[in-house]
């Protein structure tokens, strides 16, 4: 019986800094932020109250912890991977981009990370700054990239390439917001919460059927 009892104090004082931060996680997108306390983390966890302090400073430490290992990390993974597609069009490469971001990031529980930086930011404008830092702008720069080099090779008709992101990048945003807000509210949005990604398809192919560039004109005719 004694044994039994230091075991499991033994594995929840070695918990590893992974566990900690998927119960950070959940507890951010559940709770939101401020709501959140360090003490709240470590029985989320299964740990004692001062075993998060072994590998994180506090609080902030661990929500910038938990957006690198999340979202940032399968940010980059997917950059790396639409890189290699040298021979894949704009639009292709954009509707790769959409299912992956959506298996990877948008059907998941980090998803509502942006929800919570979307009610939180100006309360809390240094992790804001962070959040825009490394997850805003560089999914900017890489749907930017994509466009321009449509624009480059004729597939894409010249226009303003930060109005056709924010045009790229709204579908998904208003998904991630809405599927950890109003979406968990029953009758509330069922037509985008029930099918989240033929939303976004939809949404994509609108913007893609706006960017075409019209074919030349028949001047033989």
């Amino acid at each position: 019986m004694g044994e039994s009892g230091n075991s499991r104090w033994q594995r929840k004082k070695e918990a590893r800094p992974s566990e900690i931060l998927d119960a950070a996680l959940m507890l951010f997108v559940d709770k939101g932020y401020r709501a959140t306390k360090m003490e709240d983390i470590a029985q989320a966890a299964g740990v004692t109250k001062g075993t998060p302090y072994l590998y994180f400073q506090n609080k902030e430490e661990i929500f910038k912890a938990v957006v690198r290992e999340t979202i940032v990390a399968r940010m980059q993974a997917m950059s790396a991977q639409l890189a290699q597609l040298h021979d894949a069009s704009g639009s292709q490469l954009l509707g790769m981009a959409l299912e992956n971001w959506w298996i990877h990031i948008g059907a998941t529980r980090s998803a509502g990370l942006c929800k919570l930086m979307a009610a939180e930011a100006t309360n809390f404008p240094e992790l804001a700054l962070f959040y825009y830092e490394e997850v805003i702008r560089p999914a900017r720069q890489l749907l930017g990239h994509i466009v321009q080099r449509g624009m480059d090779s004729g597939e894409f008709r010249p226009a303003n390439i930060e109005h056709v992101i924010d045009m790229l990048t709204a579908p998904m945003l208003m998904t991630m917001i809405l599927s950890h807000s109003f979406g968990q509210v029953p009758g509330c949005c069922e037509s985008l919460t029930q099918d989240p990604l033929a939303f976004l398809k939809t949404a994509l192919q609108l913007t893609l059927q706006g960017l075409q560039n019209p074919p030349a004109p028949d001047t033989q005719s």
